[in-house]
Parts: structure tokens; sequence; C-alpha cells
């Protein structure tokens, strides 16, 4: 998959609601030269996050938006394919927010990750070793602060980061009630993550399940969705229950902003808190998690899961692809093959 050219997916229109394949436009420039003290990265995958809807939208985020006409913000793993600075050799593994491109000249500043470990995929560290795994560490652990024997709650329980969320639950010695649409993945959040038990929130009677699988009360809920599956949630917080909302995946759209079910009444009765996060705010706590994300996978006590679409061509509809659950796992886009 050599490129003699740096294909670039550009942002061409401000999406409504979820970006769909029509919002960028792929083209093909100069591979560029860098400048002193400078990389040249050449990607090999590049990322797909829930997140990159609000990263295009125009409505304020917690980032700027990708600019019309910009290159799609992602992060990316690959390796320094020239190099103008003696501590970064050709060859190195990196990571970065290097974006939707084939290569990406950069100061050695915008390097996230240098990767020694050579026994890991480096797939993997853009997934279970990078910003999800890190973001189900610090959520669960540090705003979630569960303890052995409570119940721990995660909506898009097969996701990359919801699937990581019950694994360390579990080796925290809680128990793990996943939420997933489907019966494939709901199966997946038990047979292959170990939760203890999984409600498929697309089914008829989905309420009695949840009820049934929090007869004891939810002490954590990880919120990876908002809307209906959160407001269903709620009914079943145990006294000082910890709300943690790490995504808004159900909500389409921010303009006009969303109205639904108040929460007050909950969190004030059962006297439970809830807070969000985002973890580019929690970069000291990145280190430690990946080294014990690592552990874990090396131990086998952590398992995860990629869906890998292979080409550039596949990156512009990949965003709208995830909001229709096509995914299994962490979705990556392969454009290179790793030396």
């Amino acid at each position: 998959m050599t490129s003699p050219v740096n294909r670039q997916i550009l942002l061409a229109r401000r999406p409504s609601g979820i970006p769909q394949a029509g919002d960028f436009e792929l083209v093909s420039r100069p591979v560029p030269e860098p400048g002193p003290a400078q990389v040249l990265v050449r990607n090999a995958f590049l990322s797909v996050e829930p997140a990159m809807r609000g990263w295009v939208s125009a409505v304020p985020n917690y980032s700027e938006p990708v600019p019309i006409g910009g290159v799609m913000r992602s992060f990316t793993a690959g390796w320094i394919h020239r190099s103008n600075h003696p501590d970064y050799p050709v060859g190195t593994r990196v990571t970065g927010l290097f974006g939707w491109q084939d290569f990406a000249v950069a100061d050695v500043s915008a390097i996230e990750q240098v990767i020694t470990d050579n026994d890991l995929p480096l797939s993997t560290y853009l997934g279970v070793l990078g910003i999800n795994g890190v973001t189900a560490h610090y959520g669960l652990r540090e705003m979630g602060r569960p303890l052995p024997g409570e119940t721990v709650v995660v909506s898009t329980a097969a996701g990359a980061v919801g699937s990581c969320v019950g694994q360390i639950a579990r080796l925290m010695g809680c128990r793990a009630v996943g939420i997933a649409g489907g019966a494939e993945k709901t199966r997946q959040c038990v047979e292959q993550f170990g939760f203890d038990a999984a409600v498929d929130y697309k089914a008829a009677d989905f309420s009695d399940r949840l009820a049934e699988a929090c007869a004891g009360g939810v002490h954590v809920y990880f919120d990876n969705t908002a809307g209906p599956i959160s407001d269903a949630v709620m009914r079943h917080l145990a006294n000082r229950a910890r709300v943690v909302v790490c995504g808004t995946a159900s909500l389409s759209s921010w303009d006009p902003w969303p109205q639904g079910p108040r929460v007050e009444r909950h969190l004030l009765v059962k006297r439970a808190s809830m807070a969000g996060f985002v973890i580019f705010d929690h970069a000291e706590h990145h280190p430690q998690a990946r080294r014990d994300l690592a552990q874990w996978i090396r131990e086998g006590r952590l398992v995860y899961q990629e869906d890998v679409l292979d080409g550039m061509e596949q990156a512009p509809d990949a965003i709208a692809g995830l909001y229709r659950g096509e995914n299994r796992g962490k979705r990556l886009i392969r454009i290179a093959n790793a030396p």
C-alpha cells in the first residue's frame, strides 16, 4: 500500500448532525518535506471515533472545529519516514493527531506516543492502548470510583471504550452489566468481554430486562449515549451512585439543544453525583493507564476487538458507519503495512 503522493481526506462542508460520506473529499497532493527539527510521519492506521462528530460540528465543543477544506482530524499510528531531528530516527513507531492522510509533517512535540514495545500490534495503540482504553481506565477508576461488589453499568458496551470499561470493572471486583444494540453485540459482551449480563436496548422488553439485570441497583453508570437509554438507567440508581458522562452518541444534533426527561430528582433522592469528563484534560494519567492496560493484555485478562477497514477510500463513510452500529470493536482504517 505504498503511496507516491499524499492522499488526504478533507472536510468539504459542515455536516448537519452525523457526518456523512458526502461531507468529505479525497484529494492527492505532493508528499511534504519536513523542516528543521521536524519529522515526516507515514501513517499506517487511521482512527475513527464517535467524538469526530463533535470535531466537525459548528456547535461549540471542547475543541476548535475542523476547518472547511482542512484535513480531517484523527489519531493515527505509523512510523517516522524522514527525520530532521536527532532524537527521532527513521523507523520509530509513533502516534499523534496527524489526520486522515498518508503523510504528515510534524514537530516532535506533536508526537503523542513513541512506541518502544514490539510485542503488541501497532493498531492497538489507537484503541485499547490509545485514547479509547485510556478513557475507559480514567473514567471508571478516577470518576466512577467503583468498589468491589458494586454494579457497574455501561452503555455501548461492545464498543472500544465500553468493552474496556466492563472488563476493568470485573478486574476491580465489580459486577458488570452492558447495554448494547442487538443480540450479536449483547452476546459478545458476555461471551467475549466477560460481562456478567448484557441487555439489548433495541428489544421490546428492554426496560424489563434492564430492571432484572440491575435488581440490586446501579452504583456506577458509565454513560456513552445519553438519551432514552440513560433515562432508563437513571431509574435504577443506587444510593450515592456515580454517573460518569463520557459520550452522547444517541443525540443526532445539538442545535437546537436537546430536551428530555430531567435527571435532577434521581440525583437528589438517591444522593447521586453526575459528572462529565474529556480525556484530553488528563494527560498525566495516560502513561499509567497504558502500562496497566498493556499488562492486562499480556496476562490474558483484557481482550479487545478491532474493526479494520482497508483503504483511504473507506474513510469518508466510516464515522456514519459507527452511528449505524456497523462496527464490531474499535474501528480503524488501514492505509499502509508497517515495516
